[in-house]
């Protein structure tokens, strides 16, 4: 084969520079050596971390005569390949290998193995004398050959918008944010285990909707088709879930992703994983005892049962009860306002304005109200709150407080000043609830793309009989936010939705 045959058949990278010519030509050297260098499979018998526990007795300088199976990433390599610090999913080994231990073949495919390749080793277990658990290395396999140059060791992925672009770099290169997702995942397990212990049912429903509605957002839309038909994405589960409450079931619930058109901030995602959950012959008080006994648990079950955390340079203790106060209640208690002795929507915005509160115009009291708490009163709510009553202007999908019209059986939680989701009893009258619906449908006539649409077979559902029920919503992302010490919600999601770049 002529030289310039053999350049073109080389393997080619999408870009190239020095570090990645060189990575190829070693790539080149194994295969010429024989070595495959993406094999199949390879059989692990120990993770670092496991090897690190079992092994933490072991005195500096002894030698056992266990042999295991280690694969994972070279991080480092020292002394020409004899020392290799290996990486798994669990943690650190140190690899050694010697011309004495080690067959000559081996040697030789080596001396052409990079930072950031994957291997295999097995060899017996031992403590060096300056303290190190290392593998005397007797048979090393190449699993994956890397020809990218890895994130300079110790500075690491400092370029935000790099670390979340490319999230399999900074979970290689960062052990926090591979420490971020397992706790992710132990999070999820224990809301899920609270809820089937607890005798609920995990159930799926739509993620295509023909009307978007559960909630007060904007929906994407997307066009199906086969059925040549529009639809959304789903902004919240909650009606599909009654829908099911209607059917027959007593106890529900769903984790899952949630999709709403709006904007980006260290807070919101337009990919969002929520929880809702609905329980038949319940009413809004028991759904406090439910939220709060789910937090207390996912704290509990990752801080090695402590439910005090520190978030920044706060601690949050979420050992309960959590207090309880009505959102009209809090206001009053910041702004001197009270607004159940201001129920006119004009003298309600026009004290807001007193107040420094800009009011859009035309906005209903229970609207004016929750501007008010959000601007003036949600920062403060540190420590875990209960906050109740939420106007009815607000709470399109709850029932009305019987000792106030103005007001809904709800409740908002927050913690460090963010709300991790509402509850309520469910309006299960359907008159009442296509009337909110035709507001809400007035709302989005006079320019509310937020506001809701309506959904006349949800009506017709609830004309069948739906049981008292309540239900509850809790954000996963900013749940996980908390209990992670992380101040963005693109450090929670995996593959956070990012604007296009150009090459």
């Amino acid at each position: 084969m002529s030289k310039a045959k053999a350049e073109a058949a080389a393997p080619q990278a999408l870009d190239s520079n020095a570090l990645i010519d060189a990575k190829i030509k070693n790539l080149e050297a194994l295969k010429e050596l024989g070595v495959d260098p993406y094999p199949y499979t390879y059989k692990v018998t120990h993770h670092a971390g496991d090897l690190q526990k079992k092994y933490e007795g072991l005195t500096d300088g002894e030698v056992t005569e266990d042999v295991v199976a280690v694969a994972g990433r070279i991080m480092s390599n020292r002394n020409s390949g004899m020392f290799i610090d290996l990486h798994d999913a669990t943690g650190k080994i140190q690899i050694f290998s010697h011309k004495q231990d080690v067959p000559a073949d081996v040697l030789a495919q080596m001396a052409y193995y990079d930072i950031g390749d994957l291997i295999g080793v097995e060899g017996i277990v031992r403590r060096t004398p300056r303290g190190e658990l290392t593998i005397n290395t007797k048979k090393v396999t190449m699993l994956g050959k890397s020809i990218r140059p890895l994130p300079e060791k110790y500075h690491g992925i400092h370029d935000t918008e790099l670390k979340y672009r490319k999230r399999y770099l900074d979970l290689i290169m960062s052990t926090e944010s591979r420490d971020t997702f397992r706790r992710r995942s132990l999070i999820l397990a224990s809301l899920r285990k609270t809820l089937i212990d607890t005798g609920f049912l995990e159930v799926e429903t739509p993620m295509l909707h023909p009307i978007p509605g559960g909630t007060s957002a904007k929906p994407f839309l997307t066009h199906h088709n086969a059925l040549d038909m529009e639809l959304y994405l789903r902004i919240a589960p909650e009606l599909y879930l009654k829908r099911l409450i209607v059917g027959g079931f007593e106890r529900i619930f769903e984790i899952g992703r949630n999709l709403r058109n709006e904007g980006i901030s260290v807070k919101h995602n337009p990919e969002f994983t929520a929880l809702e959950v609905y329980q038949a012959f319940a009413d809004y008080t028991d759904m406090m005892t439910l939220f709060e006994q789910l937090v207390v648990n996912a704290v509990k079950d990752t801080h090695d049962g402590a439910t005090k955390i520190t978030y920044g340079d706060r601690d949050i203790e979420f050992k309960g009860p959590w207090p309880r106060k009505t959102m009209v209640e809090l206001v009053k208690d910041v702004t001197g306002i009270d607004f159940l002795q201001i129920t006119d929507a004009d003298a309600a915005a026009k004290a807001a304005d007193k107040a420094g509160v800009a009011i859009q115009p035309g906005s209903p009291w229970g609207k004016i109200v929750e501007t008010v708490f959000g601007e003036k009163v949600e920062h403060t709510l540190i420590q875990p709150m209960i906050v109740t009553d939420v106007p009815k202007d607000v709470m399109p999908l709850a029932k009305v407080h019987p000792e106030n019209p103005l007001l809904t059986e709800s409740f908002e939680i927050y913690i460090n000043g963010w709300e991790i989701g509402p509850a309520f009893s469910e309006l299960n009258d359907p008159f009442d609830q296509k009337d909110r619906f035709m507001k809400q449908v007035e709302a989005r006539e006079a320019g509310d793309e937020e506001a809701q649409h309506l959904d006349m077979d949800y009506v017709e559902a609830l004309e069948y009989g739906m049981p008292p029920t309540g239900g509850l919503g809790l954000g996963v992302d900013r749940l996980v936010m908390l209990l992670t010490d992380s101040h963005s919600i693109r450090d929670v999601i995996a593959f956070p939705t990012l604007r296009n770049v150009t090459k």
